[in-house]
């Protein structure tokens, strides 16, 4: 049987902050990631806990290594928001009386293998590399947190190459009153908010602190589409 490498090696888990959570049980962390949103290291553990498993199962089922990133990466966005609201204790095996954290994940993974569209090789941009999970998952929820002119903004220039004399111009017809000079401001605010509100101990993880790499790290997140590009459009 042909053995399917890992595409991604979770360098996550060699870091102090993350070592130093490995002794937590599934649900202590489960409990410290639900009672400190604010946190990002608690998810960071369980990502790298169980994320070969699931890896290996998309692996497996998905023949296209970057389908399977892609797949991959959504499949913990929808853990990451599933986990917030997760009682293991719902859904017990009623002979043992338990539901592990492991076997919970198994199955969100086989309902994302089933149920995903997953769109063509060609169409698909993400980097697993420059945005893994964990960080995909918190830029995310502080982009959804932004004020929405100022995600729009963001978006328009990082996303789709705007330049900001042509965003004023949109944002014109759709009835702002707003300059270029205006949208410049806009986007050193939004950015700024980007930088203030992702969690410290994500930056810690992942930038070791440095701030030019956390405003990198976030641009380069901005530059690559997480969905399938729409060739009508």
């Amino acid at each position: 049987m042909l053995k399917i490498e890992p595409t991604y090696k979770f360098p996550e888990s060699n870091h102090p902050i993350v070592k130093s959570l490995f002794h937590h049980s599934d649900q202590e962390l489960l409990t410290l990631f639900q009672n400190y949103p604010d946190q990002g290291k608690y998810f960071v553990t369980i990502f790298c806990r169980y994320g070969m498993i699931v890896q290996t199962l998309i692996q497996h089922s998905v023949r296209s290594p970057v389908q399977a990133d892609y797949l991959f990466a959504q499949t913990w966005q929808h853990i990451f928001y599933e986990l917030r609201g997760l009682d293991l204790r719902e859904g017990a095996d009623p002979e043992t009386g338990n539901t592990t954290l492991q076997n919970w994940l198994i199955n969100v993974t086989a309902i994302s293998i089933n149920e995903v569209k997953i769109p063509p090789v060609e169409s698909i941009r993400y980097s697993l590399e420059m945005a893994p999970p964990p960080f995909w998952c918190y830029v995310r929820q502080v982009l959804d947190q932004l004020d929405p002119l100022l995600r729009l903004i963001i978006l328009m220039f990082q996303t789709f190459h705007w330049s900001e004399t042509r965003i004023a111009a949109y944002l014109q017809a759709e009835g702002e009153t707003i300059s270029h000079q205006e949208v410049k401001s806009l986007l050193q605010q939004g950015y700024h908010n980007l930088n203030t509100n992702l969690p410290e101990d994500i930056k810690a993880i992942y930038f070791h602190d440095d701030i030019e790499q956390v405003s990198t790290g976030i641009n380069q997140f901005l530059k690559v589409p997480k969905e399938p590009e729409n060739k009508n459009s």
